[in-house]
């Protein structure tokens, strides 16, 4: 008797789920003396439970194992679809080759051509040397759709080994890239070949390895404890976006209180009376964002810089504040460089900035300025100005110099700014000024005397927020307990902006 239809499926299926079964095996095998997991196992810790869906499971390469060393499909995060890749290490390395790299474009196309956002697990070995110039092709392609994806859908790498050669520019490409620590590794050059090339030696992880690109390089977002910690810090971020540009982020229930909370008076004992005593800016804006819920970006590199998402009335906001603890705040070229990307980001899709200033300036210094501060600086100057997207700023103590004008001014386009009683705006501090202003009388009197005269003029120097108040370019001086329920109200008024851009192809950021 034939065999019955139903009896060849259920066959088939069988086969499949043996053949995975006995992939898996081996995978977990080759991956746990590393202390890794498989390439299914790390979607499945992404994924909602069941929600995944393969793609091109049985693709090989001239008889190949099925898969080729990849496994792509979609699933959904929180119940929101989101497309995804993982290498898998145990095949050929996790190395690109024609067939992996043709899953990896169509799942790419597809998470464009949907709308939803895109993340990438890497592990593996770089272009597959024994295909030649095809695998090559497939990471100039990669980096093509990712280009054309870059402002449309949200797109993350997660870097889960090695990470080497020319494909650590795909995920250089990406919006956030995610490491874990002692396990991930990214470098153009390996020690190796950097020792037969220069003679310079270093180790692994000085040279790529997470700590190394969270605190030195930034290439790094975030910085794993573990794999399973990287993960969670991803699904995180995902519940802070819209699936693309047109699309708006999750929203929760609006709860906000409009009238001032015991949390709203600690405000008014935050900032020290010092002008030069240092406070931590999160617990300003902790206090002020919904649950005092933030997820910082970047918080090992450049951490004079603060950048995070935040929710405020239920919706997400990207926040970029000054951090007084390290620098006293001020703005050099890693800091601007860290903060005009996260703006454009927001920017990109909609996102509404608030920003925190308290700021004496960009920092001045020979490797400052031999590294570019003028040119990589001007980045966070173009980004703010370029945003159109709702930006509400709050001036908490200094504001000096180009540091005012950077942090959210309303000369670069900020819709409202606050500041509180003990904000100081003005082109230098009073120390600064006086050095300026009355340098003739002091440079006549002897040392002593002259070290009380500066400090006795210093002191007659009072920076306030109310002559930029009286010109209009700060719309409000509050007390710091009213800054939650006026930025609310400030960023509900602003939710139906609508912004003109110029007719161009695009701007040309000092890059």
């Amino acid at each position: 008797m034939a065999e019955r239809p139903r009896d060849l499926v259920d066959d088939l299926c069988l086969r499949r789920d043996e053949a995975i079964r006995l992939g898996e095996k081996r995978a977990r095998e080759r991956q746990r003396p590393k202390g890794k997991l498989t390439a299914r196992e790390r979607i499945a810790l992404l994924a909602d439970p069941g929600s995944f869906l393969e793609l091109d499971e049985f693709a090989r390469h001239d008889g190949g194992p099925y898969g080729d060393g990849l496994v792509a499909g979609h699933i959904t995060v929180d119940g929101r679809p989101v497309c995804v890749f993982a290498q898998d290490f145990s095949v050929f390395g996790g190395s690109l080759g024609e067939v992996s790299g043709a899953k990896v474009l169509k799942v790419m196309d597809l998470a464009l051509r949907t709308g939803v956002p895109i993340v990438g697990i890497n592990d593996g070995g770089g272009a597959r040397i024994q295909e030649g110039v095809t695998s090559l092709a497939q990471y100039a392609e990669l980096a093509r759709r990712h280009t054309a994806a870059s402002g449309v859908i949200p797109q993350i790498s997660m870097i889960l080994g090695p990470c080497a050669g020319g494909a650590v520019y795909a995920p250089a490409l990406t919006d956030f890239t995610v490491l874990v620590d002692q396990l991930s590794h990214m470098v153009v050059t390996g020690p190796d070949v950097l020792r037969a090339a220069t003679g310079e030696e270093s180790t692994l992880d000085e040279l790529g390895g997470g700590h190394t690109h969270a605190t030195v390089s930034g290439a790094a977002h975030y910085l794993g404890a573990d794999e399973p910690d990287a993960v969670d810090w991803v699904k995180t971020l995902l519940g802070f976006l819209p699936s693309n540009n047109r699309a708006v982020a999750p929203e929760y229930v609006d709860e906000t209180a409009f009238e001032v909370t015991a949390t709203d008076l600690e405000l008014n004992r935050i900032v020290p009376d010092g002008a030069n005593q240092a406070y931590d800016m999160t617990e300003v804006v902790t206090r002020i964002v919904d649950d005092g819920d933030l997820l910082p970006v970047h918080e090992g590199f450049a951490p004079n810089m603060i950048c995070a998402f935040g929710r405020v009335a239920g919706r997400s906001v990207g926040v970029v504040a000054n951090q007084p603890l390290v620098a006293a705040g001020a703005i050099d070229i890693d800091a601007s460089e860290k903060a005009a990307r996260f703006v454009r980001f927001c920017d990109a899709f909609e996102i509404p900035l608030l920003t925190f200033a308290d700021v004496p300036g960009y920092l001045p210094g020979r490797d400052q300025e031999r590294g570019g501060i003028i040119r990589r600086g001007a980045k966070l100057i173009y980004a703010y100005a370029e945003a159109t997207v709702p930006k509400v700023t709050v001036v908490v103590r200094k504001a000096y110099g180009g540091g005012y004008a950077v942090m959210g001014s309303k000369h670069l386009g900020a819709d409202v700014n606050l500041a509180w009683p003990t904000a100081r705006i003005a082109v230098v501090g009073p120390e600064g000024a006086v050095q300026v202003l009355h340098r003739r009388e002091l440079a006549a009197l002897p040392g002593p005397e002259r070290a009380a005269r500066a400090r006795e003029l210093a002191a007659r120097h009072h920076d306030s927020p109310y002559p930029a108040a009286e010109r209009g370019y700060v719309d409000g001086v509050i007390e710091p307990a009213r800054t939650r329920v006026e930025v609310t109200a400030a960023l509900r008024a602003l939710r139906g902006k609508r912004a003109q851009t110029p007719d161009r192809k695009h701007g040309n950021i000092p890059l």
